[in-house]
């Protein structure tokens, strides 16, 4: 069975070290002492590697069931979900006045980064819980909020959100569920969704659907979409539970992976639903929730990856198979173990590079995320929303990818499902399409975020790597050699691609679009080659201060070589491609495929 160990030193280390957390100035940092973010990274750490990960696979293996409309979680699911109630962690970052700890979202990250490496179908539950309260918080009245964020910051109740229609997936402008107004301000919601995660199961007492909707009458397209409060039992004025609301499970989906966590058919037969924020304004409702999802999915990525690589690690290191070609290593055994032929290392170390170079890179944009709601700062708000389509994209195809790496170390062992090595890849590739499949997320960073307030906020990010650089350049050779000039040389192709886009996308859009995902990718490089050049600027700091932990400051020098040298240079390959322009893409006729 694979195991997890909660990776809490490597994430103090981009908390304190790099990212410096208490010396920011943002309101609440200044309580996250090392002491006490370890003691809370510790007791989830533990959390997660003991209870959630060994459900890993039994979730995999038994999935959910479908019984006269209630679903059925995987054995053990509810227990588990208990102790996360009574620990308090589904309400770490929210509110106080809901019954929430009120600490800063990049803890609140910090934590969900275990959770889901340990269990993802799992922390899916409280994951999308969360995402519906903060819709609710950010956009309900203080009615709805009274009612509803208590026992959702709790998990007594939880939440989803519901999108998709069977006719309509990205383009909700085509949707058909309808809301009909009534008398008493409430409006009867009628259509069926599909793909929601979560939409019944027997771990809470109530769940709240948000559920977009066309008001009779509304405008046409997306101009005309509502959101809506949907409980999945109605409540009462006083917050007790009443009638069974007109909403039911169809089926559960058969999927490719985390069967544990039920993916639901949800029809609604005149369901009872109240307006959440104002009529035709659902989208930017629901858009609240969907950023939050979005960085968290590209959480999921980064951390199957993670958990991938754990096992792909051990078993490198135990796997008795050949002789190292430079002289034997084990001497005493048959052979030497994988991990010391050059092909095994290439593979874990682009997983590891990759995998500690996101986890800051997604540390990095809770921090903005923080800057903007709790210190009101525009700047940072704009600089993560043009971050959101990378960290979701770009982090989800590389997670992908390095799953099938950690599948590779174990040879024809990785493919069978007895050392369980697929269910990391299987989970981590729906993460590529929910929430906005990846090409969506490289058409907006280039067809909107990129222009976003005239280009402010591309600019601004290419200033905080130039002046990253000048701070840093000039005081180690070796240092600017190793990882300023390549952070460099990677920042100038992705300014150059952003120069071509603006010199030929307004003659020929297609020119830009068919090189947005190689931009996508080429941005995601950039910002993992910035992370690293941090972390290995304040690895060599550490040394130069006589830092007892000298292996793990030196593993991250070495790792962080390794990236710049090995991964970042690929922002040359998707320069060229970008560059090719459209006409290679779009010259075959649709008839011809």
């Amino acid at each position: 069975m694979p195991r997890y160990t909660a990776p809490t030193k490597d994430l103090q280390f981009v908390l304190h070290d790099v990212l410096d957390v208490t010396g920011q100035n943002i309101p609440g940092y200044d309580e996250l002492e090392a002491d006490f973010t370890s003691a809370i990274l510790e007791e989830a750490g533990k959390l997660t590697s003991e209870v959630l990960a060994p459900l890993n696979v039994v979730g995999d293996t038994e999935g959910c069931v479908l019984e006269n409309g209630v679903v059925r979680t995987p054995t053990g699911f509810k227990e588990a979900f208990e102790q996360v109630k009574e620990g308090g962690w589904p309400g770490l970052d929210m509110p106080e006045e809901y019954g929430g700890q009120n600490m800063p979202y990049v803890i609140g990250t910090a934590v969900g980064e275990m959770f889901s490496s340990a269990n993802m179908a799992f922390t899916m539950y409280q994951g999308l819980t969360h995402g519906a309260a903060s819709a609710i918080l950010a956009h309900g009245t203080d009615a709805q909020k009274d009612m509803y964020l208590p026992k959702m910051v709790s998990c007594d109740w939880t939440g989803t959100m519901n999108l998709t229609e069977p006719h309509c997936g990205t383009d909700l402008g085509l949707m058909r569920t309808k809301a009909e107004p009534q008398d008493d301000g409430s409006y009867k919601i009628t259509g069926q969704k599909i793909f929601i995660s979560a939409g019944e199961h027997d771990m809470s007492e109530n769940i709240i659907h948000l559920v977009l909707a066309k008001i009779t009458g509304a405008p046409e397209g997306i101009k005309g979409v509502s959101l809506f409060i949907v409980p999945k039992i109605c409540v009462k004025d006083d917050g007790s539970l009443g009638a069974r609301n007109g909403v039911a499970v169809g089926k559960i989906e058969e999927k490719m992976g985390i069967h544990g966590n039920s993916t639901c058919v949800m029809n609604y037969d005149e369901a009872t639903g109240y307006l959440l924020g104002d009529a035709h304004k659902g989208m930017r409702a629901m858009f609240t929730m969907m950023n939050e999802a979005r960085l968290g999915v590209g959480m999921q990525g980064m951390s199957q990856a993670e958990a991938a690589y754990q096992n792909a690690l051990d078993y490198a290191k135990d796997r008795l198979q050949g002789r190292d070609v430079t002289g034997v290593k084990n001497p005493e055994g048959p052979a030497d173990p994988l991990i010391v032929h050059p092909d095994i290392r290439r593979s874990l170390m682009d997983q590891k590079s990759f995998a500690e170079g996101a986890r800051a890179f997604i540390l990095w944009g809770s921090t903005l995320i923080d800057a903007a709601h709790r210190g009101q700062d525009k700047d940072a708000d704009g600089l993560v929303s043009l971050l959101t389509p990378v960290i979701k994209g770009f982090l989800t195809d590389q997670g992908y990818d390095m799953t099938v790496k950690a599948q590779q170390v174990y040879g024809g062992h990785g493919y069978i499902e007895e050392w369980g090595m697929s269910q990391f890849a299987r989970d981590a590739r729906i993460a590529m399409i929910y929430e906005g499949a990846n090409g969506v997320q490289a058409l907006d960073l280039v067809g909107r975020k990129l222009a976003q307030d005239g280009g402010k906020h591309v600019m601004a990010f290419f200033d905080l790597v130039k002046s990253f650089i000048k701070e840093n350049a000039g005081q180690n050779a070796e240092f600017d050699a190793q990882f300023l000039e390549p952070l460099k040389a990677a920042s100038k192709d992705l300014q150059a691609a952003g120069m071509y886009f603006m010199q030929n996308g307004m003659k020929n859009p297609n020119d830009a679009l068919s090189g947005s995902y190689d931009f996508m990718h080429m941005f995601g490089h950039v910002c993992l080659g910035l992370m690293w050049a941090k972390m290995g600027k304040a690895a060599q700091d550490a040394l130069a201060n006589g830092a007892s932990d000298v292996d793990f400051y030196e593993s991250k020098l070495h790792t962080g070589r390794y990236y710049m040298a090995r991964q970042l240079p690929a922002t040359a390959l998707h320069l060229t491609r970008i560059e090719t322009g459209a006409d290679t893409v779009m010259a075959l006729d649709a008839a011809n495929f």
